[in-house]
């Protein structure tokens, strides 16, 4: 072969671990089990999780996406999703009668009770997340109104005031920059030393180990594409994770969007996907970028993941 026609060597860097996460895995398998047992159609109250991929398959299967619970007629099941809901859609869905399956993510539902216990003990709730993403949505809606406060910046942390003699906790989104987030409980910490702290962690285990995992990778690559949707948190937060460890950092939904411009001069690329997007999505870009470049794939281990989360009772053996 000439040397004019020889492809580019392109060293491939995998993130491990990547993608699905269990909170994903059983909020895809409720909606699948779901079908089997009631079969087709079974709604499902705003996308299951943030990948279209993902919700295109279950639609092809037979699951029907709403924005609300009245788009769903009486005698049909409903699924919520992963990232949460307010404690009036499943008392709405009880007055109506309709039969429904919550596959609101385990961690997240552990936030959801941690706030109900915090405005219990009288305290007022200061909230690091990202406003009107589902999951802070979801987490207010479990407090009355005025219990709780949306953090979103280390400025908003600085600048808040509470009311005279009011006790504070503050809670987190599971899908937040886990640096980020470090910043803004510090400067909470600083100026209220008496403020309450979650018990253990709320930024979720997936979260924080697809970060650390995007750090590694991100060191040793001149580039990073993360495969996952623009509304997922934490695959924009591994987008801005590997742009901070020095490598220049895109998000791309599928292989066709690989904008091949942008990878000139690349030697080493590293891929990396949200907790959202399936496996199946990285295969592809892979199996693009070997149209175009000698590829040398190597998996970057940074943790091993073992968690899984128990299906709904009447599901298990669907």
């Amino acid at each position: 072969m000439p040397a004019s026609h020889q492809r580019p060597a392109l060293t491939v860097l995998v993130a491990a671990p990547r993608g699905f996460c269990a909170g994903v895995d059983r909020a895809i398998m409720i909606v699948e089990r779901a079908l089997e047992k009631f079969g087709a159609p079974v709604y499902v109250r705003h996308e299951i999780v943030h990948n279209r991929f993902v919700v295109d398959g279950l639609r092809a299967k037979g699951a029907i996406f709403v924005d609300e619970l009245d788009q769903v007629p009486d005698g049909r099941p409903v699924v919520f999703s992963a990232h949460g809901v307010p404690k009036v859609v499943p008392a709405n869905a009880e007055a109506r009668g309709l039969d429904y399956l919550d596959a609101t993510c385990p961690l997240v539902s552990k936030v959801h009770r941690q706030a109900e216990r915090q405005v219990e003990a009288g305290r007022h709730i200061l909230f690091i997340g990202h406003a009107n993403h589902p999951e802070v949505i979801g987490t207010f809606g479990q407090v009355p109104d005025g219990a709780m406060t949306l953090i979103e910046t280390q400025a908003d942390a600085e600048a808040f005031q509470p009311a005279p003699g009011v006790s504070l906790a503050f809670l987190t989104q599971t899908t937040l920059s886990v640096d980020d987030t470090a910043e803004i409980v510090a400067t909470l910490e600083r100026r209220f030393p008496d403020i309450a702290a979650p018990k253990g962690e709320d930024i979720c285990y997936a979260t924080s180990n697809r970060q650390a995992a995007t750090k590694e990778i991100a060191r040793r690559a001149q580039a990073v594409m993360v495969i996952g949707a623009p509304n997922s948190s934490n695959s924009m937060r591994l987008v801005e994770v590997a742009d901070r460890s020095g490598a220049r950092a895109r998000l791309i939904e599928t292989a066709d969007e690989i904008d091949f411009d942008w990878l000139a001069g690349v030697e080493t690329l590293g891929v990396t996907a949200g907790a959202s997007a399936p496996e199946v999505l990285v295969r592809s870009v892979i199996d693009k970028l070997a149209t175009r470049f000698d590829v040398t794939e190597e998996e970057v281990l940074t943790t091993t993941e073992s968690i899984t989360f128990k299906l709904p009772r009447g599901l298990e053996a669907a």
